[in-house]
């Protein structure tokens, strides 16, 4: 006997049956000839769950100055924590391309397991810019752990910060973690209580002085020992005069993070001196995408390396110089063929869209469907 899957049908039981089997076997038939595995399901429904690349959805962004925000985040199952000072490196597709930047975690360890960044939107900076005037709660970015050894010790005794700009950041969560700030006000706890810290942070205003207000409130409990200097008032900072601001700089392990030249400064002075430095700081490295008809060096962790044009995908080309490539497509396993670029650019040859990663990014990219751009570098 034959049943017709027709959209009509009897009524009754009878024809509740038939529409029944009738869903059931298109359900089947879109899974057959849909390129997605169950875990792409799982991702639509829940894209935070354990298993899942780790992602986080933005909760709220919070004006700090003008150019300046803080995105709180909830991050997915999977997220490892973090030792304040650390850094996490966010994932966000911009005009199509996805990019990647590192922003340190302005906070200890939180009760609600979210996770906050603090970003300044610099000129011409086309992440910053959209995460700090673009970025909307619900926002989906995808998230590595936590890394960076700009921390404390266990016993940091007598310290000086210095700090400049958004350079301020990774600072702010070390001290949010050591003085904890509650409805009542800064909560000395006891292992703090020998801390003798301070602070030197520099700012091209005071309008422009991120978290100054924390800072301050921090001073006036004396939890720290601020010292703000402002370049329209105070002038640049010269570090070979920081002893007069800082009478026991000798005395002190200094923690900087800011610009590169206020960095090198520091680390000239204090090397000459046989001091302690230790320094946050973060290089981007920028790459601009090439011609479909140009030919570019793909390179493997394994060691291998082949040459291919930007009209090929990676994995055609891989397998046609020999490498042997891991995937599923030809049998109808999609995602099969993933591989982390370590560093590098490649094309989406559907539909033009860029992909860049620095070193340490890992961006995930499918190499049957992705053509260099550039020169890149794969795990395999």
């Amino acid at each position: 006997m034959s049943i017709a899957l027709n959209a009509g049908g009897p009524a009754g039981p009878q024809g509740q049956t038939l529409r029944q089997l009738r869903d059931g076997v298109r359900r089947l038939t879109e899974l057959a000839v849909t390129p997605l595995v169950p875990a792409d399901y799982l991702d639509m429904f829940n894209p935070l769950r354990a298993g899942a690349d780790l992602r986080g959805r933005i909760v709220d962004v919070h004006p700090e100055t003008r150019d300046a925000a803080t995105l709180l985040i909830k991050p997915g199952a999977d997220w490892a924590g973090h030792v304040p000072g650390q850094y996490v490196r966010i994932g966000i597709d911009v005009d199509g391309v996805r990019q990647w930047r590192a922003y340190s975690l302005t906070h200890g360890p939180r009760r609600d397991g979210y996770i906050s960044i603090t970003v300044k939107a610099v000129p011409d900076g086309k992440v910053s810019n959209h995460l700090v005037h673009h970025t909307r709660p619900g926002t989906l970015v995808h998230l590595e752990q936590a890394t960076g050894d700009f921390v404390l010790p266990e016993m940091p005794g007598k310290l000086l910060f210095v700090t400049a700009g958004s350079g301020v950041t990774p600072v702010v969560g070390m001290l949010r973690n050591l003085f904890p700030v509650a409805d009542s006000g800064v909560v000395h706890l006891r292992r703090s209580e020998d801390l003798d810290i301070t602070v030197v942070h520099v700012a091209p205003s005071e309008p422009d002085s991120i978290f100054i207000d924390n800072l301050r409130e921090l001073h006036a409990s004396r939890a720290i020992n601020l010292i703000p200097r402002y370049d329209d008032v105070h002038g640049l900072l010269d570090v070979n005069r920081l002893d007069e601001l800082v009478p026991d700089l000798a005395e002190r392990a200094t923690y900087a993070c800011g610009p590169a030249g206020l960095l090198d400064a520091l680390e000239a002075h204090h090397t000459e001196r046989g001091m302690e430095l230790f320094v946050e700081q973060f290089r981007t490295t920028f790459v601009e995408p090439g011609e479909g008809d140009q030919i570019y060096g793909v390179s493997f962790n394994d060691g291998t390396a082949v040459e291919a044009d930007g009209a090929t995908p990676i994995l055609d080309a891989a397998e046609s110089a020999g490498v042997l490539m891991p995937s599923g497509c030809r049998m109808g396993v999609c995602y099969g063929c993933v591989l982390p670029l370590r560093e590098g650019i490649v094309r989406d040859l559907r539909n033009g869209e860029i992909t860049k990663a620095a070193p340490g990014d890992g961006v995930k990219v499918q190499t049957c469907i992705n053509a260099a751009a550039g020169p890149c570098e794969f795990d395999h």
